[in-house]
């Protein structure tokens, strides 16, 4: 597995990186046998970025994960995130950046990892009530008694990473990224290029919907959270998946799979950028670390652009609460 720095921070991660959050929640029924399986599977394979966060679950990923990675902790690059709220209902979300809550996250984060440290801790949305030097702050305090190794950022815009980066040197943002979210183009990845700041792009597989294995609504299991997604509503659905169908086409021709074409494009992006895909099969991890070996030309890259240009899919990323809050 190739190896690519975050920025300037001097932390260095695999190439690409394994999301957990689907082995808990939000994609349909899990089985933590298997999760287990394929988290040590991507670390026998060179994957040691692994992402994590204390919504997820709730706790019950960290939770997961900390078994997964018990006795292998020294091959590890750990990143887990705090902020994101939920309430009673499930629907419910709200952000908390105050300093008390980040020094208490970090307990509780620690504890269900089984971890002493953490590598990467992100604040997962900023909180538009709280000045986020103080939230940046709290969290350096965090670098100072060893219990977290570089801070980050998720769905931060311009002048919060200006603004974050002035207390302390922010290692990474990770945020949404994929030929079908491609809003960082506009200044975020311009941003973080002058601040050096590493770009970890979630969902770059555009929530699966970039595999090409989706075909209708109705494979998205029951509890699946993309069927509340707009995008993948109504008449969204169908002009996102005649978008794909080029992508599908040239996949094809080119030997690969939709999803090592996907990912493929957005490792090209910069050896800056770190694609961070989601899977809870070793199948699908198999699948997705064959991208190594694809490589796209200036044309292909050109031909890409033309398949699925900025602002190509149809429908927001998120609902209209989940839209407050990004590159906020």
């Amino acid at each position: 597995m190739n190896r690519r720095r975050l920025g300037k921070s001097g932390l260095e991660v695999a190439a690409l990186g394994l999301g957990c959050m689907g082995m808990s929640e939000f994609y349909g029924p899990g089985d933590d046998a298997e999760s287990i399986a394929t988290v040590h599977a991507a670390l026998d394979a060179g994957v040691d970025f692994l992402d994590t966060a204390d919504i997820y679950g709730p706790f019950k990923n960290e939770e997961l994960v900390g078994r997964a990675i018990k006795g292998r902790r020294e091959q590890v690059v750990l990143a887990t995130k705090f902020g994101i709220v939920r309430g009673p209902n499930p629907a419910d979300r709200s952000v908390n950046g105050r300093p008390e809550y980040v020094r208490s996250s970090c307990d509780a984060s620690l504890k269900r990892l089984g971890v002493s440290h953490v590598d990467l801790y992100y604040q997962h949305r900023v909180d538009p009530n709280t000045p986020i030097e103080e939230t940046v702050g709290a969290m350096a305090e965090l670098v100072q008694a060893g219990k977290v190794r570089f801070l980050g950022l998720s769905e931060a815009g311009p002048d919060t990473l200006r603004r974050a980066a002035q207390v302390h040197p922010i290692a990474a943002l990770q945020t949404e990224y994929s030929l079908w979210s491609r809003d960082p183009e506009d200044s975020i990845l311009a941003s973080c290029r002058e601040l050096g700041i590493g770009f970890v792009a979630y969902s770059p597989l555009g929530r699966g919907f970039l595999s090409g294995q989706l075909r209708r609504f109705d494979d998205l299991a029951p509890d699946d959270f993309r069927r509340h997604s707009p995008r993948f509503q109504g008449a969204n659905f169908q002009k996102n998946l005649d978008l794909v169908e080029g992508i599908r086409n040239m996949a094809t021709a080119k030997g690969c799979t939709p999803s090592q074409l996907a990912l493929a494009w957005v490792s090209a992006q910069g050896q800056d950028v770190v694609p961070l895909f989601g899977t809870k099969r070793r199948r699908y991890l198999a699948e997705n670390l064959g991208t190594e070996a694809v490589a796209l030309s200036a044309e292909e890259l050109r031909r890409i652009d033309e398949l699925f240009p900025p602002g190509a899919a149809s429908g927001e990323r998120y609902g209209e609460v989940g839209m407050r809050f990004v590159q906020a």
